[in-house]
């Protein structure tokens, strides 16, 4: 007998003559789907509470007076269940009947077409004509930037509502009631607001669409090729969908899955037009066997990773990804403490989390899923939140319920003041418990900002909390004491029963820190993959030898949930690619994706081939994407040094960080794009920098000059100014330092 049938909280059910078994607390509708029974829905969605505004999902319970929609109904053990009987049916066709009122008959030229909830249940329940009608109201299509809404196609099934609130968090939808005049109104048009397609995402008819794919192409002419995207160290899954050597638009499995603006709307990255170019692959090998070493960046697969990685065993060249290697470091420290290679968390602890502390990163815009995960644990759990970090972001103002300020460049001291708060219980080993015991608590307070009363507050907030959640993100990763911060928080993991995720910054950081040999720092002469260097391998068709973008290859990333899953080509490349110049310097594999199987085993890899790996969800939304990195024991030594004295940072501070408002202004749709990037201050920054709105101003950030126009934005605080890299091209790679940097700069002559 299995487990799941001796548990406890297992209950029975019998639906439709079938005997189901669930968990007591699940509702009827998820046993029916687990138990592959089907009940039609037009307004449920799996990663959100139950909406309950179609009633499509309602079903007799014998004993039960009436119908009840199963979509909110907890199963209750022993029951007989109905999901299909002539009554059920008429229900259900008259429901779709009153969804027919005046619905436009546009399916011709609706972007829906072929998709569409409501078109398929008219015909699933043999509504071939509509017996009544309601006044017709005027309600024209409104743009909304990246998505267009149109009111008289809208059923108003709320999900769109729901998942604005629930997952993105932009709260920007709500229901404008008024019967049948009732409609989805924006709250937030002054934001072009690219998480918005993900609201688009679930609409079950047409009425709201991305704008750019409006009238582009009908949905059963697009060819739909799986992926993961590869904006973040998500690596979310996703579906290019191509016609005509074109990405016309990125889908997902909305009903279980998330896509954030970026990855639905940034699709227009190919490298394209390139043919094979002789004479440059040529001077590339020679490049690769002159190079003392090869600097690249964390935007490349697990599998070319382990190509640049032997390459280094072959030809003795340096490895350097400085990104990579300040988290393979912070790792490396995190597991002494811990005692295993990768760090606990995952996507859905957070989710289920009671009580969460976001440390050394500015989540919204560092990593948008792991902001939705956020999200979900305030609005399903009330989840306590302590948002720690030397910015406040009012974006994060419904979610967060303590904001802790801490001085810039004091995350050692806010690391051991955590670490003495929150072990106070626990049994630490003696050495540990001695420097905790002796830290100056009322100096590191005074140094760092950090209060000893928000210190009793967040003790308050994780008493007797069970499931708790640490984010920790980018800022700590290079920070000088990065090393000491790293076991200080992985006591947390090990004593207080957190669970712990180390955000990887970029897209396979996780995966290249895995599984390359990287050096701290480059010497002589240098060859760069999508890095600047004395030669330059590039996917942006800025250097000597162009290379395939992530579109157009397939292999494999490690995402920060721990999974290694799989991406496949969009876009053809005609080019030469990594493979080749590997073979042409000695290894020998005819694909890239050969190497699949030969990732390193002693990290975690299952060395199953490329070809073998799932990539799809079940019909409970159980996701089957590649596979989980197996968890390696290493030898720990829980051992903690003092605490010296903090390096706080006086006067004017940039903080190098891509916003997503930013970075939603160089991907708007059509005839909104900006190109340029700002270096974005409080006045009370302008005032301490002694700057004036529009002034251009020079710095330097490791050696790379940086030009910037000054903008005074009048939502910020602090001196601390934002300045996005994402038009630093291939410099950005070369940047090494803690994010935060002094700023010392000159004004340039307009």
């Amino acid at each position: 007998m299995s487990r799941r049938e001796t548990d406890p909280k297992t209950v029975t059910v019998t639906i439709d003559d079938k005997v189901c078994q669930g968990v007591f607390g699940e509702t009827i509708l998820e046993i029916a789907r687990a138990n592959g029974l089907y009940i039609p829905t037009m307004c449920y969605l799996t990663k959100v509470m139950p909406i309950a505004s179609c009633r499509m999902c309602v079903v007799e319970v014998e004993g039960v007076e009436g119908m009840i929609l199963s979509c909110q109904e907890r199963a209750v053990d022993g029951a007989v269940v109905h999901t299909q009987n002539e009554d059920l049916y008429r229900e259900r066709q008259n429901i779709m009947r009153l969804y027919g009122v005046n619905h436009p008959l546009e399916c011709g030229v609706c972007d829906k077409s072929g998709e569409c909830d409501l078109q398929n249940k008219t015909l699933e329940f043999d509504v071939d004509q509509q017996p009544f009608a309601a006044k017709e109201q005027h309600r024209p299509v409104q743009d909304w930037g990246f998505v267009s809404y149109d009111p008289s196609l809208c059923i108003m099934c709320e999900k769109c509502v729901s998942v604005s609130n629930e997952i993105t968090g932009n709260e920007a939808l709500q229901i404008k009631a008024g019967g049948y005049k009732s409609t989805i109104v924006n709250t937030k048009m002054d934001l072009s607001d690219m998480s918005l397609g993900e609201s688009a995402a679930v609409c079950p008819v047409g009425a709201l669409v991305a704008t750019d794919f409006k009238y582009s192409s009908n949905a059963w002419e697009l060819e739909k090729i799986p992926a993961s995207c590869s904006h973040c160290s998500a690596a979310c899954q996703l579906c290019y969908e191509v016609k005509n050597e074109k990405i016309y638009r990125v889908t997902n499995a909305y009903e279980f899955a998330s896509l954030c603006g970026r990855g639905r709307f940034d699709f227009d990255f190919a490298n394209e037009g390139v043919q094979k170019n002789q004479e440059a692959f040529e001077g590339a090998v020679e490049a690769f066997r002159g190079a003392d070493t090869v600097i690249f960046s964390s935007g490349i697969s697990n599998e070319e990773a382990l190509v640049l990685q032997k390459l280094k065993e072959k030809l003795g060249f340096r490895l350097v990804n400085h990104e990579a290697y300040a988290y393979q470091q912070f790792m490396r420290a995190y597991s002494t403490v811990s005692g295993v290679h990768l760090y606990s968390g995952m996507l859905a602890d957070i989710a289920d989390a009671r009580a969460i502390i976001v440390l050394g990163t500015r989540i919204y815009d560092d990593n948008p899923q792991v902001y939705y995960h956020l999200n979900m644990a305030s609005k399903r759990h009330r989840a306590r939140m302590i948002y720690m970090h030397p910015m406040e972001d009012s974006r994060l103002q419904n979610s967060v319920t303590q904001f802790v300020k801490y001085e810039v460049g004091t995350e050692d001291g806010v690391a051991a003041l955590l670490a003495h708060t929150l072990l106070t219980e626990a049994e630490l080993p003696a050495s540990v418990r001695e420097v905790l015991d002796d830290l100056d608590i009322g100096n590191l307070s005074a140094e760092s900002n950090v209060g000893e009363e928000e210190l009793a507050d967040i003790a308050m907030a994780f008493h007797k909390k069970q499931q708790r959640s640490l984010v920790v993100g980018a800022d700590l990763y290079a920070h000088p004491k990065a090393v000491q911060i790293a076991k200080l928080l992985a006591l947390l993991e090990r004593y207080a029963g957190f669970s712990v995720m180390l955000v990887p910054p970029s897209t396979n950081t996780l995966g290249v820190a895995l599984i390359c040999d990287l050096d701290e720092a480059a010497e002589g002469t240098t060859v760069g993959y999508n890095a600047k260097a004395d030669f330059v391998l590039s996917s942006s068709g800025e250097g000597d030898l162009d290379m395939p973008a992530l579109n157009q290859q397939e292999g494999t990333f490690s995402s920060l949930d721990k999974q290694v899953v799989p991406t496949h080509v969009a876009l053809p490349y005609h080019g030469f690619v990594l493979n080749d110049l590997a073979n042409a310097l000695g290894l020998q594999e005819a694909h890239t994706i050969d190497y699949t199987a030969a990732l390193p085993a002693a990290q975690g890899y299952a060395g199953i081939p490329f070809d073998a790996l799932p990539d799809h969800y079940d019909m409970t939304g159980e996701p089957h994407r590649g596979y989980a990195l197996q968890v390696q024991s290493i030898e720990s030594k829980p051992e903690i040094e003092e605490i010296e004295e903090l390096d706080g940072y006086d006067g004017v501070v940039v903080y190098r960080c891509d916003s997503q408002e930013v970075l939603a202004a160089q991907i708007r749709p059509s005839g909104h794009k900006e190109t340029h990037a700002i270096l974005k201050g409080s006045e009370q920054f302008a005032t301490a920098a002694k700057l004036r709105d529009g002034e251009v101003v020079e710095f330097m950030i490791d050696g790379i000059g940086v030009k910037r126009v000054f903008r005074i934005d009048t939502s910020m605080k602090g001196t601390v100014a934002l300045m996005p890299q994402f038009d630093m091209g291939l410099s950005a790679p070369l940047l090494s330092s803690y994010r935060f940097s002094r700023l010392k700069f000159q004004r340039v002559e307009s």
